[in-house]
């Protein structure tokens, strides 16, 4: 136990501390209205029948892409090509860049870039009385990624 090492409460990163930039048409945006952003990967996976077991393996067979957005309702990019898409039936697809970076942490920065994004539902018009702030949320697919920048390893890991 003598070389035993923990992590320190520095080396987590903060939240708040990321940044989110998107490319919409031509055009690449900082995203200061994003409050929150997460994405996953789903692998898809087939049983695979095998003798002399009882139970069944199991085998990936590819994956899927999907993400949840929330956001701040102060801009109308993303509308713009939504009622685009209601008019004409032309889709809409953009690139997500997603940092996290805390200066404290020793672990350092990521990146993670999601490519050919596809909103799947959003709000095109909101109102409430009853609310401080206005915010809206959005649900996205995915067919790329890419991971051009990854966390350190902490001394010890």
């Amino acid at each position: 136990m003598d070389n035993y090492q923990v992590m320190d409460s520095k080396d987590t990163i903060s939240g708040s501390l990321g940044r989110v930039f998107y490319t919409l048409g031509d055009r690449r945006y900082l995203g200061m209205e994003f409050v929150k952003v997460e994405a996953k990967m789903e692998k898809t996976k087939k049983e695979v029948p095998i003798l002399g077991k009882t139970g069944k393996g199991n085998k990936s067979t590819g994956w899927k892409g999907t993400g949840t957005a929330t956001l701040h309702y102060i801009t109308s990019h993303f509308r713009h090509y939504l009622f685009e898409y209601m008019k004409t039936g032309k889709d809409f697809y953009f690139d997500m860049q997603i940092v996290n970076e805390d200066p404290t942490s020793d672990v350092g920065r990521q990146t993670t870039i999601l490519k050919h994004c596809n909103i799947n539902s959003a709000i095109i018009a909101k109102v409430d009385a009853d609310a401080e702030d206005l915010d809206e949320d959005f649900d996205f697919t995915f067919d790329d990624a890419e991971l051009p920048e990854e966390f350190s390893d902490l001394a010890g890991m």
